[in-house]
């Protein structure tokens, strides 16, 4: 099994369990900007500790729950990981993090929306909502790829987007400064 399938193979499991997820990070600045490579898949979810337990279960002998959880910082949640490896034995990564009670959080998990991935309907991130997350997390942590990635969906979708929502947010989160810079180094 690749990487993409054990991605696939949680959507249809999240599904299956009528557990309301959002597919985030690398997944979803992938669908809207310029596309890069990724040793996880990040998730969003209405969840507790049992229902992970279920979904790797329900993932089968290849996934590997870590029993140790986490708390996020830069998301300000708690932190599951579902470990994989894909037949070559590259490890790849499953996070979980439980729908924080942060303002940003529930509205970008409100507005998110269904879209093809990986050959199957997912819940992603709109566009917008990639471009704040990835500011607040790039602010959060100094990750050259969040900042990157930030870019390549304002570069792709352009004046496409919700310009006075993004601006709200960036000026909520601080970080408007660096959503300016970054809009002023795209040709």
């Amino acid at each position: 099994m690749t990487f993409q399938q054990a991605v696939a193979a949680v959507v249809a499991v999240l599904r299956d369990l009528d557990i309301p997820y959002v597919l985030v990070g690398a997944f979803s600045s992938n669908a809207y900007g310029i596309p890069r490579s990724t040793q996880d898949a990040d998730f969003v979810a209405l969840l507790g500790a049992r229902d992970v337990a279920t979904i790797a279960d329900r993932l089968g002998p290849g996934f590997r729950l870590d029993p140790q959880i986490s708390f996020e910082s830069a998301t300000g949640t708690t932190r599951y990981v579902v470990h994989f490896a894909d037949s070559s034995g590259v490890p790849f990564h499953i996070e979980f993090f439980e729908l924080s009670d942060d303002e940003f959080d529930r509205q970008r998990f409100a507005r998110r929306q269904e879209a093809l991935v990986l050959e199957q309907q997912a819940y992603l991130l709109t566009a917008e909502d990639t471009v704040v997350t990835k500011l607040r997390w790039f602010q959060a942590l100094r990750r050259a790829k969040d900042r990157e990635d930030a870019r390549g969906v304002i570069a792709v979708q352009g004046d496409r987007l919700d310009w006075a929502y993004i601006h709200r947010w960036s000026d909520a989160h601080g970080t408007r400064d660096l959503l300016d810079e970054i809009r002023r180094s795209i040709a």
